[in-house]
């Protein structure tokens, strides 16, 4: 494994810090109304609700609506609705759409859309499950009223509802979202968002391009925060380029061909802060969670005790410093399963990661596990710089560890689709890959979809994990935080039991765009509020 190959990962990006907004109708010349954006990787997955790549996230943010975004402190704040009414003790809540909504066909946004798309949403998002699950009525009784009649009062619907953490409760026409939400959308990607999707510009693997909706209205009140208050739009058209290359990209950005670059790697980091035409800027103290995901449902690692095996070869520290360098300050290592410096965090089994590494004695606790030389099949993202360096470290890991690991190098897209596959990795499904999550998608139980372990309805790896799904539900009904802590720390010692995933350690990514680029706000690639000078 070359050095130079490792250090150009990098981790995704989760946006910029906010400037200035400028002042409606300022005037701009036609080249500042168009924005060249670089993207973590190629759109190649259109459907936001059928898969949590953020890439999918950061398109459907683009085009779709939500009926509450999420400010700085990460709580909801209403965007599509005016406002909620709760009765009957919590069982009973009315949304109210605010006026002025409407989908870029020029029909008006309708409660019975938002209910549809809800449903769908509902069906495969880890805490819309649970919303559905104690909802006795969801209906719209008229076109400006969505209502909820619940069993029993949840508290986190409108967190539920708002959350940024993939898959989002993004809104739609209910011609898209009544759709099977197992399938991807078809028909045209209508929305009720600030900006269209030019599906005909589209060149896949190159570009994507999106047109500013002149019909957006947008909340009068508050100021713009993550995705929260007023969407603000001061470009008439954004532009994704896909440059898998990253000295292209950095090139691209420093000449002013580019606008902005979403994941500058970590070895190009410095070159693009001597630039003083570039600002750096790390964003979010809840970083990146790098994991390297089983598939439980086939050999070898439907076997927890092998899963179990290879918490005993992980070098937390040789998977960041791949990521993003040997800069200390920009990784930490020893991490579990909630993010460190979160309510929920613990240093609960840990010592399965900070005892004395012996892969010699990996080889004997996998052979005593039942492992008998079955390939592992590792899809890898050789076009993502950070999730293409952690599959090389795993597949390093593997084979020291004695494993027969068929390592599959393709582009991210592809390793989207083929890990929805749940066929055997000999009939095109595969056994493990490197993902990252954000840290706020892992904050608790309720959001952190690689840590439930309910079989079928689980994400991509499919464990069945009871006694964790038994703690989560008690999770829910903790009467305080000091309950919940205690139920964490339950959680994590059952993670380290059963490993749904291994944990690589956590990191923090600049975002990099060119110094004249204005109102990039905190959180995601967002692009209302932003204007280019």
């Amino acid at each position: 494994m070359q050095r130079r190959q490792i250090l150009t990962g990098a981790g995704a990006v989760l946006g910029a810090s906010a400037m200035g907004v400028p002042a409606l109708g300022q005037g701009t010349s036609g080249a500042s109304r168009l924005l060249k954006f670089i993207p973590q990787a190629d759109l190649a997955v259109l459907d936001p609700i059928l898969t949590t790549a953020y890439v999918t996230r950061h398109h459907g943010y683009m085009i779709w609506d939500t009926l509450y975004g999420f400010d700085q402190d990460y709580k909801p704040q209403p965007q599509m609705v005016q406002g909620h009414v709760v009765e009957d003790d919590g069982k009973r809540v009315t949304m109210t759409l605010r006026d002025g909504l409407r989908w870029h066909d020029g029909e008006p946004v309708r409660a019975r859309d938002c209910v549809a798309s809800i449903r769908r949403w509902g069906a495969r998002d880890a805490l819309g499950q649970v919303l559905l699950s104690v909802t006795d009525e969801l209906s719209a009784p008229d076109d400006k009223t969505i209502l909820f009649r619940l069993r029993r009062p949840f508290p986190l619907m409108f967190e539920a509802l708002g959350k940024p953490s993939t898959p989002v409760a993004f809104m739609m026409p209910e011609r898209l979202a009544s759709q099977d939400p197992n399938t991807p959308l078809r028909g045209d990607l209508i929305g009720s968002g600030p900006f269209r999707f030019a599906a005909n510009e589209r060149v896949p693997g190159a570009r994507i391009v999106y047109t500013r909706f002149d019909g957006y209205v947008p909340r009068s009140e508050g100021t713009p925060t993550w995705t929260a208050g007023p969407k603000r739009t001061f470009l008439d058209r954004v532009e994704w380029h896909v440059m898998p290359d990253p000295a292209t990209a950095s090139g691209a950005l420093q000449n002013g061909e580019m606008d902005w670059w979403e994941q500058p790697t970590g070895d190009l980091q410095p070159v693009l802060r001597r630039n003083r035409n570039v600002v750096l800027e790390i964003p979010d103290p809840t970083g990146l969670m790098a994991v390297a995901r089983f598939n439980h449902l086939h050999a070898p690692f439907d076997k927890p005790a092998v899963r179990r095996a290879l918490l005993g070869a992980i070098n937390q520290a040789d998977f960041m410093t791949a990521v993003i360098g040997t800069d200390r300050s920009l990784w930490r290592e020893n991490i579990g399963f909630f993010p460190p410096g979160t309510p929920l965090a613990s240093d609960v089994g840990l010592d399965a990661l900070t005892t004395p590494r012996d892969m010699e004695k990996v080889k004997r606790d996998l052979a005593a596990a039942g492992y008998n030389g079955e390939r592992v099949t590792l899809i890898a993202a050789s076009d993502f710089p950070s999730l293409n360096a952690l599959a090389q470290v795993t597949n390093d890991m593997l084979r020291r560890a004695g494993m027969n690991v068929d390592y599959v190098a393709t582009d991210w897209g592809t390793v989207v689709q083929r890990r929805a596959s749940r066929e055997a990795p000999e009939r095109g499904g595969w056994s493990m890959f490197c993902t990252f999550w954000a840290g706020v998608d892992m904050f608790n139980p309720g959001v952190h979809q690689s840590l439930r372990g309910h079989g079928q309805a689980a994400w991509f790896g499919w464990p069945t994990i009871p006694r964790i799904e038994e703690l989560r539900t008690a999770w829910f009904d903790a009467p305080d935080l000091a309950a919940q802590q205690g139920i964490a720390r339950q959680i994590q010692e059952v993670a380290f039991q059963e490993v749904p995933y291994l944990p690589l350690g956590q990191y923090f990514q600049a975002t990099a765009y060119r110094r004249g680029i204005s109102g990039v706000l905190k959180g995601l690639p967002l692009f209302w509020n932003v204007q280019k000078a």
